[in-house]
């Protein structure tokens, strides 16, 4: 398998249009032009791409260390972690609890939510909908969490031989709650009342147990690219038209999510996204792939940003638009929607140079305290 510490330029392509993805979905909330309404109404899935991404980065890691080292280094996994999420996360709800100017909303979920990463659970997005994206950070820390642990266990066992089976009954979990929670609660309810997506949102888009279809996907092909040499073969000899399938597949994967709270998008429709996103992602790692070709400053540098971009930009975008509103300027033209991205690219600038740069020569630091072996990339 490639080694996760080469730069792979084509996750950089992906991550960079996963966090544009998430900013045009979430810039509908504000003040915004009328195109962004039809160009940022799939931004959604930006997320997923999000779950896709992280699945098959983090478990191609902890399969490499497996290889390398025959052991998963738990203390070194946990700081890495640690060190990458956790203190630029914590200085965003600092920012939300402690300058209520920042929010873009009125009401939070309560503190203790979000500092034990369980925020996506019993998540009411009508009533205390501020700081409500960081529900996909709680899923991928409970992820992070859980999966060395599971790799432990099983890795002594004859599952890690039937580890794919493993991960397919994981994403058909997912299917299974999403369609008995539709079934028990949804069915014949009126799709237009608040009350209808406070619960489709609490119920199904939010919890973990409901949304394993990408991070499933990701750790799926993490496993069969170092696991399986035909598999690998198959991926970096068909890069190109790998991709072509994705996006045709995405494009089906629209169709049927063109009503997102439908039944039928409900149920199969993040399944389908997150299957479209993983064969994408395998185009991007594929040495035949132009996306692993070719190189971008601007899409590695906003990868780079994408994280911190993500936790910031719904407070920055409100700071933005307020501003302009004080002084009597259109907040939804195309004009303030460039100054609120620059806003959003400089607010990653600060996340990056004052929290993460700092702590990311701590994090060095200890890591060189308890291995004695170079730490893998993140």
């Amino acid at each position: 398998m490639t080694k996760i510490s080469e730069r792979l330029y084509g996750l950089d392509h992906l991550r960079a249009a996963a966090i544009l993805l998430v900013l045009m979905f979430h810039y509908r909330a504000f003040n915004h032009p009328d195109w962004i309404d039809s160009i940022g109404r799939f931004g959604w899935t930006g997320v997923d791409l999000f779950f896709v991404l992280s699945g098959f980065l983090i478990s191609g890691q902890l399969f490499s260390e497996i290889e390398d080292q025959g052991k998963i280094n738990l203390k070194a996994f946990y700081i890495k972690r640690f060190f990458r999420i956790v203190p630029a996360y914590f200085f965003t709800i600092f920012l939300y609890f402690s300058f209520p100017f920042f929010r873009e909303r009125e009401s939070l979920s309560p503190l203790w939510k979000f500092l034990t990463f369980t925020q996506n659970y019993g998540l009411d997005v009508i009533s205390a909908g501020t700081f409500s994206h960081a529900w996909s950070l709680c899923i991928e820390e409970q992820f992070y969490l859980i999966l060395p642990l599971l790799l432990l266990m099983i890795m002594p066992s004859t599952l890690f031989r039937y580890f794919i089976v493993l991960i397919i009954a994981f994403i058909g979990v997912s299917v299974a709650a999403r369609l008995m929670v539709w079934n028990a609660l949804m069915a014949g309810a009126d799709t237009a009342s608040s009350d209808f997506w406070k619960l489709w949102y609490m119920k199904i888009y939010y919890p973990t147990h409901t949304r394993l279809d990408g991070l499933g996907t990701g750790v799926l092909t993490g496993y069969l690219m170092q696991y399986s040499a035909a598999f690998k073969k198959m991926v970096n000899n068909n890069g190109n038209g790998l991709f072509f399938l994705g996006i045709i597949l995405l494009g089906v994967s629209f169709r049927v999510c063109n009503e997102q709270a439908s039944e039928t998008a409900s149920i199969f429709g993040f399944t389908m996204v997150a299957l479209s996103y993983g064969i994408i992602v395998m185009a991007a790692v594929s040495e035949s792939s132009f996306l692993y070709k070719t190189k971008s400053y601007a899409t590695s540098q906003l990868a780079s940003l994408s994280y911190a971009v993500y936790l910031s930009h719904k407070g920055i975008i409100h700071m933005v638009q307020e501003g302009l509103g004080y002084f009597k300027l259109e907040t939804s033209d195309n004009i303030s929607l460039m100054i609120c991205l620059f806003a959003c690219i400089l607010g990653g600038l600060f996340y990056r140079f004052l929290i993460e740069k700092p702590f990311s020569i701590i994090k060095i630091k200890v890591l060189k305290k308890i291995v004695s072996y170079p730490p893998f990339s993140g």
